[in-house]
């Protein structure tokens, strides 16, 4: 009996000097996140932490973008038509760019938006804010118009197959060459590296 009552109060000593966890304390750090990412860390002015410069869109006709050209005369103008929904043409889009921040000071360049088709439920104004995303993320602050004219009448009226293509002013505020792939071969498309660059250069230096 006294064996008994001994060996059940040692047990009892025992568990109270010698019961705890063997789990490790749980860590009060919270994992850092890592901030979105988002449009304005595609311009280098954003990311410098300086504001980014205004990138222009007007919506305007056929009519209303040649008299901005003609506005230029006396300098070469650059006028690149293209859409969004236009692979090669959003692939040579920053060419364009590149060609305004080397020779800015001698020539002029211009976009013409084709992404209005004359959808009733969409009229020009709805692709505003789709165009400009894609302006801004270039840094495209030359002027930019939107074309109020849907693109298939507009190719009718001009006698272009397709987008993309680029209209060269010269000087003298005529077309000095349109650049477009209606009659290339297969893997003979024009771009601004082999074709547009050089034949502006050569423009500037006349």
């Amino acid at each position: 009996m006294t064996r008994i009552l001994f060996a059940g109060l040692l047990a009892g000593l025992l568990t109270s000097m010698g019961c705890e966890s063997n789990t490790p304390p749980a860590t009060s750090g919270t994992p850092a996140v890592t901030p979105p990412t988002d449009i304005a860390t595609t311009n280098p002015a954003a990311v410098a932490g300086r504001p980014a410069p205004a990138v222009p869109l007007d919506i305007k006709s056929w009519d209303e973008t040649l008299e901005l050209v003609a506005q230029h005369k006396g300098k070469v103008v650059v006028l690149d038509l293209w859409s969004t929904s236009c692979e090669p043409c959003l692939v040579e889009f920053p060419h364009l760019v590149e060609l305004h921040k080397q020779h800015g000071d001698k020539l002029v360049c211009m976009s013409a938006s084709c992404d209005y088709v004359g959808i009733k439920s969409k009229p020009p104004e709805s692709y505003r804010d789709r165009v400009l995303e894609f302006l801004t993320q270039q840094n495209a602050t030359f002027q930019n118009v939107l074309l109020n004219v849907e693109s298939d009448t507009l190719f009718e009226k001009i006698e272009l197959a397709s987008i993309p293509a680029v209209y060269v002013f010269g000087p003298d505020g005529k077309i000095a060459k349109r650049f477009d792939n209606d009659h290339a071969k297969p893997g003979e498309d024009f771009n601004y590296t082999k074709d547009i660059v050089p034949f502006v250069e050569k423009l500037l230096s006349e």
